[in-house]
């Protein structure tokens, strides 16, 4: 996946963001491709962001990191048990993950945050590869529409869904009953866009993610 060239237009700005970099990371060495996921491959929790930000995961080379979404995400993660820190600054910082994994719809940074269908379409085999082999994953918690979706089509075309009269809807806070005792779980993305706007509030965002750990206690 890292050496993946299906999406000539990402590529091409993953290299030149990590070329030009911001001026507060001028002195840093981009990661500039292909981000994989990141945490437990025993994971019960599976949280499928949209992509890497130019500067943040592209940047180091782990997900959600170094990024102010990344301080969202951590923050959650550590106070609902599933992160021995609250934050993620580098793949040096001494962060890791229990009992969770976090990952993508698209691997590579786009322009805009704004990756095309086809760009998503070819991204969608390591998704699918990881959402066949981590076997004991009971919560998959969607961020963003993209992601739910994303997320929904590939575990309803591996026959982990119930039957259903229509395509569920994203929504914050939206729980879907999957086949075996496996959920899939909504919320809004923390971008800047919706976490400095108030849409997302970090009560809010906490709620998912204790919402989550009470849902694979019970699968336990």
């Amino acid at each position: 996946m890292v050496e993946c060239s299906r999406c000539p237009r990402l590529r091409a700005h993953c290299r030149a963001v990590a070329r030009e970099k911001r001026k507060a990371f001028a002195a840093e060495t981009y990661w500039g491709k292909p981000v994989p996921a990141f945490g437990d491959p025993d994971a019960a929790l599976v949280v499928v962001g949209l992509a890497p930000a130019a500067h943040g995961a592209n940047r180091t080379g782990r997900m959600f990191t170094g990024d102010r979404s990344g301080k969202w995400l951590y923050r959650a993660l550590h106070k609902a048990g599933f992160a021995n820190q609250p934050d993620s600054r580098s793949i040096h910082d001494g962060l890791k993950l229990q009992g969770a994994i976090v990952t993508a719809a698209a691997r590579c940074a786009p322009p805009g945050n704004k990756p095309t269908p086809r760009e998503l379409a070819n991204c969608s085999e390591y998704l699918n590869w990881e959402i066949a082999r981590l076997a004991n994953a009971r919560v998959y918690l969607a961020l963003g529409k993209i992601a739910f979706d994303r997320a929904y089509a590939l575990l309803k075309a591996r026959g982990l869904t119930l039957p259903a009269r229509a395509r569920p809807k994203f929504a914050h806070g939206a729980r879907v009953e999957l086949g075996g005792g496996r959920w899939l779980l909504a919320s809004y993305h923390p971008s800047q866009q919706n976490t400095f706007t108030g849409k997302l509030t970090e009560r809010m965002f906490d709620s998912v993610f204790r919402e989550a750990r009470n849902l694979i206690r019970k699968a336990a």
